[in-house]
């Protein structure tokens, strides 16, 4: 290990892979934060860290069976259509389905699910009782833990299969999966805190799920959107609404002190 780490390279593509794992953690971190603040506050902090928890165990398990990992890339089946290819002859969607593709298909629906939820219940809060209407009042620890670690799954795969394929020693990977996990549950209060106190936000969150639910889709479809135009736009949007509160509290202060 000591001869690993005494080279520069494997430095370089350390800092590298946790740079990466903390950006795709930034995903799985925004979900728990909206799912966690749902419960009593005196379980929020308990559901984070349990979730938080939950990921790491997952992705140090799923960097046990490497071997494993990687072979659910190889297909399993093949419905034989293809999609029209685009204007500049860039490959259409695809109906070759590996393991991996059908669990970013079933998370990225879930995520679509659970964010359109969140969000008909934060515009219509009280909504008119039906005899179609089963969901529940309050969110159940056991039910956000639940919720939590089918997406933790979900974000596992896709962060351990980007580790795979940007790192060669196992060692490196480990470390850059922990460190990543430990940013995360540093920041996890903070951000569920401040999401917390600012309703607008929860709504600009729900939206990232949205697109992170589309694109998960498409990468199982064989459309692969690049992750950079996805976290451009969010970073984007959050400068935008981080403006939008600046602007207000300054305006409740004037308006306070008028």
């Amino acid at each position: 290990m000591f001869e690993i780490f005494s080279s520069p390279s494997t430095w370089a593509a350390l800092a590298t892979l946790v740079v990466m794992e903390v950006v795709l953690g930034i995903d799985n971190l925004i979900f728990v934060s909206i799912l966690s603040n749902k419960l009593p506050r005196s379980q929020r902090q308990k559901a984070r860290r349990i979730g938080i928890g939950l990921a790491l165990g997952l992705r140090l398990a799923l960097l046990s069976t490497i071997a494993w990992i990687v072979s659910l890339t190889q297909p399993v089946f093949d419905l034989g259509l293809t999609g029209a290819a685009g204007p500049h002859g860039e490959p259409g969607w695809e109906t070759l389905f590996s393991w991996r593709d059908l669990i970013l298909i079933a998370g990225g629906l879930f995520l679509l699910w659970k964010a359109t939820k969140e969000i008909h219940h934060n515009i219509d809060p009280h909504p008119n009782h039906d005899m179609f209407d089963t969901t529940p009042k309050k969110l159940g620890f056991s039910a956000a833990i639940a919720q939590i670690l089918l997406l933790d799954l979900v974000f596992s795969i896709d962060s351990i299969l980007t580790a795979v394929g940007m790192a060669e020693q196992l060692i490196v990977m480990v470390f850059a999966v922990v460190i990543a996990v430990l940013v995360m549950l540093l920041a996890a209060d903070p951000v569920a805190n401040f999401i917390n106190r600012n309703p607008t936000v929860v709504m600009l969150a729900l939206g990232f799920l949205l697109m992170i639910g589309a694109a998960l889709i498409a990468d199982g479809f064989g459309i692969h959107v690049p992750k950079g135009y996805i976290y451009s736009a969010m970073a984007f949007s959050a400068v935008i609404e981080m403006l939008n509160i600046w602007s207000r509290r300054r305006r409740e202060r004037r308006e306070a002190g008028a």
